[in-house]
């Protein structure tokens, strides 16, 4: 089944031309479908090239889901038209009374920063809150994890001596849950972070469950209340050469980022990425979709609580 996205999105005829099947609204509105409705809060500084990883992953599955955009009425993106964010994203102000099923909240440039020390902190801290009682499942990534993990539990963050960056195998902790149905015994993720989350942090809180680590690059997956959050500190919705760019766009501007690792066949630079996390992407979100939104959200969107 489609996604149900706002008409003339860009990531519309992006993923048209990967033969990815996406209607815009005024064709979704023909079709008698409860959708599930996914908000995403897209705090990267690439806006469209992060609602096309999105899309392209929330595509794989059979039900019918509207997206919408949400963005911080404290923070003013630089790297996005203004026209594009005027005319795709709503500020949270005029989202606090709604309901979704599903929420994605993305990284953000913002590591080398104390949380509360983040301009829009008291803002997106408000809805971390508004989440626990609005949406059914949020999925947390990256630098959005480890905040919602510091908010919610008191957990730090460490700064990492060198960029914690490259593909990296992770292995299922709960091979057993939902979220992992159809997994192999590990699998790849693209991370791509200047610091990281202590296992032993972790294990300290008891709303927590740790779901997933790598011997590499730590703690991976935290799921707390069941899959009402869960935690992602890698970047499984990575195109094939994001961190390609990333490289590129780094090289000889900062001192503590390498070649990223298992990326680049041979680990040369010189030869093109292997993409070896697309598949198990894929799944995982269809997963997410399925068991922890679709599965567990009441029909009336309007008793979720």
């Amino acid at each position: 089944m489609p996604l149900r996205l706002p008409d003339r999105l860009p990531a519309i005829e992006i993923l048209k031309g990967e033969n990815i099947f996406v209607m815009d609204n005024s064709r979704a509105t023909t079709q008698d479908i409860r959708p599930l409705k996914i908000v995403i809060l897209n705090l990267m500084p690439l806006k469209i090239t992060t609602e096309t990883d999105l899309i392209r992953l929330l595509s794989n599955t059979p039900l019918q889901l509207e997206i919408s955009f949400m963005k911080l009425k404290s923070h003013t993106p630089k790297n996005t038209p203004i026209e594009h964010m005027m005319m795709f994203y709503k500020d949270f102000e005029l989202m606090r009374n709604e309901k979704f099923d599903g929420m994605i909240i993305t990284g953000a440039p913002v590591e080398d920063l104390d949380f509360e020390k983040v301009s829009y902190w008291k803002e997106l801290t408000g809805i971390f809150d508004w989440a626990r009682t609005h949406v059914t499942s949020t999925l947390y990534i990256c630098w959005a994890a480890q905040a919602g993990l510091y908010y919610h539990h008191h957990i730090p963050k460490y700064h990492l001596p060198k960029k914690m960056f490259g593909v990296f195998r992770q292995y299922p902790l709960e091979p057993q849950l939902p979220i992992f149905r159809g997994f192999d015994d590990y699998f790849n993720m693209p991370h791509s972070r200047h610091t990281e989350t202590h296992k032993d942090d972790v294990l300290k809180c008891p709303d927590l469950q740790l779901i997933a680590e790598s011997p590499e690059c730590g703690v991976s997956m935290i799921m707390e209340r069941g899959g009402r959050e869960i935690y992602v500190t890698g970047h499984l919705e990575y195109a094939a050469n994001t961190l390609n760019t990333e490289y590129r766009r780094d090289l000889g501007k900062r001192d503590d980022v390498e070649i990223p690792l298992h990326y680049f066949r041979d680990d040369n630079p010189a030869n093109e990425p292997m993409v070896t996390w697309r598949a198990h992407a894929n799944l995982l979100y269809s997963n997410w979709i399925n068991y922890y939104v679709y599965q567990e959200t009441p029909y009336d969107i309007n008793t979720i609580e």
